[in-house]
């Protein structure tokens, strides 16, 4: 994955002794990138704000004038996995459905997502417990944030015709069910994959996604096959 960067609303959360914002994103950004190939080996409680800068290329104190605790830097790293991961659904948002349902489409770029950033996803649920509750909350409302652009974009299909004429409840969970179908892989995929490959995952979730939407539609339960609705197959 590519070198994670925090969002400017984060660099002002977080106290640093140095005045040029530029300079205290990029080496957060540094610490971040460190911190998190430190954090997938030897977990949370293990290392050591010395083992961070050390990886990071700066010295212990030099990394205390951009955070005060190794707390700070878990919370800058789930801030960074969200981020990445905010921008790469919204990026499939924006993509055209190339023929096949237009959800289907969304499903396969968040699902495939979480296939490249499952071990990110796996921390942030591991690690979130070990920040101080104010850095809890936010981490929780950035996940509600990734379940409001789905919420968002089946909002969008309703009122296009794409999807059935969902009441609101059944738009918000359907909303979630593809935000944690989606984190199932990252948690599960020690089982899943000997039995799936991430495109037969995408296509079997994707038809319990759609059958979802008939269901809260109809009333009636639908038959999941294994395969997409009719046309959604042309986005795998």
């Amino acid at each position: 994955m590519s070198s994670l960067a925090t969002g400017p609303d984060t660099v002002k959360e977080i106290p640093t002794q140095v005045k040029n914002q530029d300079l205290v994103a990029r080496r957060r950004s540094q610490i971040v990138d460190a911190a998190v190939e430190m954090f997938l080996q030897k977990g949370f409680h293990r290392t050591t704000t010395r083992q961070i800068a050390r990886a990071a290329g700066i010295s212990n104190g030099l990394l205390y004038e951009y955070v005060s605790t190794k707390e700070d830097i878990l919370y800058l790293v789930c801030d960074a996995i969200h981020a990445e991961m905010q921008r790469a659904v919204t990026d499939a948002l924006a993509r055209p459905a190339n023929g096949g349902h237009p959800l289907a489409a969304v499903i396969r770029q968040y699902f495939l997502v979480c296939h490249r950033m499952g071990d990110h996803i796996l921390l942030i649920y591991q690690e979130t417990q070990s920040l101080p509750g104010k850095w809890r909350k936010v981490v929780l409302e950035n996940e509600m944030r990734i379940t409001r652009l789905f919420r968002k974009a089946i909002d969008q299909l309703v009122r296009q015709g794409a999807l059935p004429p969902l009441d609101g409840s059944g738009r918000e969970l359907i909303a979630h069910n593809i935000s944690v179908l989606g984190h199932m892989w990252a948690f599960r995929r020690w089982s899943l994959a000997g039995h799936y490959t991430i495109d037969e995952y995408i296509r079997i979730q994707t038809d319990f996604i759609l059958n979802c939407c008939r269901e809260a539609e109809t009333g009636q339960p639908t038959a999941v096959t294994g395969r997409t609705a009719a046309g959604a197959d042309k986005n795998l």
